[in-house]
């Protein structure tokens, strides 16, 4: 690859989340003296931005929008640093750059879809936008299979052709089987022995951690040791730890606040299966994209419980891998969770498929190398 690349993102560390981390790891894998990064504004910024080995310039703004303001500032730092090339971190709304970058010497594009993309796809004037930002570009990445069937109908012909898969992938060196989660289960009060449900995720709505705790009584009785350990922070924090105290599981069920990145591969190592049944809201314009939640805990060796939610299925085999459940049915949710506690042998089986199928087709050198080869 010649030539410089610009990445235009909100989606940026310190800022946690599924695209932030995609984002983040895509860049590592770029060449850093080809690599510039236009980002917004957040609290804890210098500190992140000064162990990276890339240039990352920062907007005024905590939100990066396509305002004239900001399409100049971008255009001024593609010339600048001489980049030719350009990846919009979120395509929505982002995209809406290109046709303004084009005049400035970038002369190749990728947007990169989530899940948001979708209901971009479903209501009329977003639409319009998106198939302006699909012509635009020169390449529409998608996270799933579902995500391109729903934004591809909002597409034209040309730029729906034009669309590529590119997945986050995992760092299978980092999230693996045999790391040591002891220090993570003497911190939760764990004993050793004890059977342990992780979930780990943004504490919204949408991840389902409410059907988790009313699954969860029908998990104690088929398992009583069964601790439940919940990591994330998020605005549906309060209405979950009520709901546990409503429900009388409190003293099984265990909250942590948002790990930090570098600690999540001990996390995982500290439980004996991961669940998360997320599920589709608001009449289908909120739906899981892909759950890269889900390929960490398998690459580190757990089976996986995914909700039925958008394109989170395709991140399991089920049955093979783990279970893809009704997200609305805690019954459903309870015996697929029981069934991998009371069998340790098919949890550990399910287990390794589920790790050799994320080294096979989900890492993140994949990842890198696909964005390289879009990029020319």
């Amino acid at each position: 690859m010649t030539g410089k690349v610009l990445v235009v993102t909100n989606d940026f560390p310190p800022r946690r989340g599924g695209i932030e981390s995609f984002v983040a790891s895509l860049c590592a894998g770029l060449p850093s003296e080809r690599l510039v990064v236009y980002t917004a504004t957040m609290p804890g910024a210098p500190a992140v931005d000064a162990t990276l080995n890339y240039p990352v310039v920062r907007d005024r703004s905590r939100t990066l929008l396509p305002t004239p303001r900001v399409a100049d500032a971008v255009r001024e730092v593609a010339k600048q640093h001489g980049c030719d090339r350009a990846v919009f971190g979120a395509a929505a709304p982002l995209g809406l750059l290109a046709r303004t970058l084009r005049g400035s010497g970038v002369r190749r594009m990728v947007g990169l879809t989530h899940g948001h993309e979708v209901w971009w796809s479903k209501t009329l004037a977003t639409r319009q936008l998106l198939r302006r930002i699909g012509d635009d570009v020169d390449v529409l990445t998608y996270v799933s299979d579902y995500c391109r069937r729903e934004i591809a109908d909002a597409l034209s012909a040309a730029a729906a052709q034009r669309m590529v898969r590119l997945s986050p992938g995992v760092d299978v060196a980092r999230f693996r089987p045999g790391l040591d989660g002891t220090p993570v289960r003497r911190s939760a009060g764990f004993a050793a022995a004890r059977p342990v449900v992780l979930s780990a995720s943004r504490l919204v709505a949408r991840k389902g951690q409410d059907m988790l705790l009313r699954a969860w009584p029908h998990v104690l009785r088929q398992a009583p040791e069964a601790a439940l350990l919940i990591v994330g922070d998020g605005p549906a924090e309060r209405r979950l730890r009520r709901l546990a105290s409503q429900l009388g599981v409190e003293g099984s069920v265990t909250f942590v606040p948002g790990a930090a990145w570098e600690q999540m591969p001990a996390v995982y190592a500290a439980a004996d299966v991961f669940a998360l049944p997320c599920r589709t809201r608001l009449g289908g314009l909120e739906p899981e994209a892909l759950g890269i939640v889900f390929l960490e805990a398998a690459a580190s060796g757990l089976p996986v419980v995914v909700g039925a939610s958008g394109g989170a299925p395709e991140t399991v085999v089920d049955a093979a891998t783990g279970y893809v459940v009704d997200p609305r049915d805690p019954d459903q949710v309870a015996e697929r969770i029981a069934a991998l506690l009371g069998s340790p042998g098919t949890a550990e089986r399910m287990g390794a498929a589920g790790r050799a199928r994320v080294v096979a087709q989900w890492s993140a050198a994949r990842a890198v190398d696909r964005l390289r080869h879009l990029l020319g």
